[in-house]
């Protein structure tokens, strides 16, 4: 069943991220996961729902304040401060929570999209106990338990639901608007930093490009038709691309700083130190850089897969086509 035909019906308003089973899921597993998520994640509130017309279960996801104020402490999420304690952005922390802009009201707080995101952080980190199962299905110790369910089709989809009344004003603000600024902030705050992100480079290049465009149509028109005329034209042009888009790359670096540090993604921290993905396996290790525990895999092991695995599959392959070819030129 499509996601989009749960984006129109919502049993209960108080739900951020829904999750569907196929129509064959039996209750066993339907129990089996929700004693898991209840047990390993207690700050998250599920109910259980069943679509009448399809005959599809689905979880119904949510969290209370103070559990997504402690999942906003966990996650390290960038709030805006109180101008009597300075401004900008800042890691949210529950120690100092009287610091944080709205943190008084419940309803305001959080957008729909760090709600979401908290909820995701939280389901995708349900990890597995060493020995545990689900029919065929046995875990990893420290296995994320909700991307492999996804992967293996128990979990059909696990998505965010939309707010409609933002939707709508979005819609009137920004793909119904002719000839106005993109709500740059209002996107930042539904969608995210990074969707935010391209739609603000999209449209400064969008605009950027006018200038080579009105500066070729007024060369093409006054060029004359001799081929003299054309090369020197051909050649101012070219030089004043080149002025151009390093005009435009340097304008652009500011600007997506600016857009950065205003929407407190300007020091976040490296790729390297996040979280790895949840579907990464390995073994657990200290890691000699950061001493902190992580998981690890070999790299012999990869270097094996590639020269067991990989390589000889690639060699099969050009030795097909190779074949293939010499066959083709027989006939011929």
């Amino acid at each position: 069943m499509s996601h989009k035909a749960w984006m129109k019906t919502v049993p209960t308003e108080n739900c951020d991220v829904l999750m569907t089973f196929p129509d064959t899921t039996d209750d066993h597993t339907l129990l089996w996961l929700l004693n898991h998520i209840r047990l390993g994640i207690p700050e998250l509130i599920v109910q259980v729902r069943h679509h009448k017309h399809t005959r599809v279960y689905a979880f119904f996801v949510t969290a209370t304040y103070e559990s997504l104020l402690r999942g906003a402490d966990e996650i390290g999420l960038r709030k805006p401060v109180k101008a009597e304690f300075g401004g900008g952005m800042r890691s949210f922390s529950c120690e100092e929570d009287y610091i944080y802009e709205n943190i008084e009201n419940e309803l305001y707080f959080f957008t729909s999209q760090e709600r979401q995101n908290i909820i995701r952080y939280w389901l995708e980190n349900l990890r597995a106990k060493q020995g545990e199962s689900l029919h065929n299905i046995h875990f990893l110790e420290g296995q994320p338990i909700i991307p492999e369910l996804a992967a293996r089709g128990v979990i059909q989809q696990v998505f965010p639901l939309h707010e409609q009344r933002i939707l709508k004003r979005l819609m009137k603000s920004w793909v119904q608007a002719v000839c106005e600024a993109q709500p740059l902030d209002e996107i930042c705050d539904y969608f995210g930093v990074k969707i935010a992100m391209y739609f603000a480079w999209l449209g400064f290049y969008t605009s950027a490009m006018v200038y080579p465009a009105v500066f070729g149509s007024i060369l093409y028109t006054f060029t004359e038709s001799d081929q003299t005329s054309q090369d020197i034209c051909c050649v101012v042009f070219a030089i004043f691309n080149v002025i151009w888009s390093t005009l435009f790359l340097e304008e652009w670096k500011r600007r997506g700083a600016e857009f950065a540090y205003k929407w407190g993604t300007l020091d976040t921290p490296a790729e390297s130190i996040e979280e790895p993905r949840p579907q990464f396996r390995g073994i657990k290790r200290i890691s000699p850089v950061t001493s902190a525990e992580e998981f690890y895999y070999p790299p012999w092991k990869r270097l094996l897969f590639q020269c067991m695995v990989s390589l000889p599959v690639c060699l099969a392959c050009l030795s097909l086509v190779f074949l293939l070819m010499l066959g083709c030129f027989q006939l011929q």
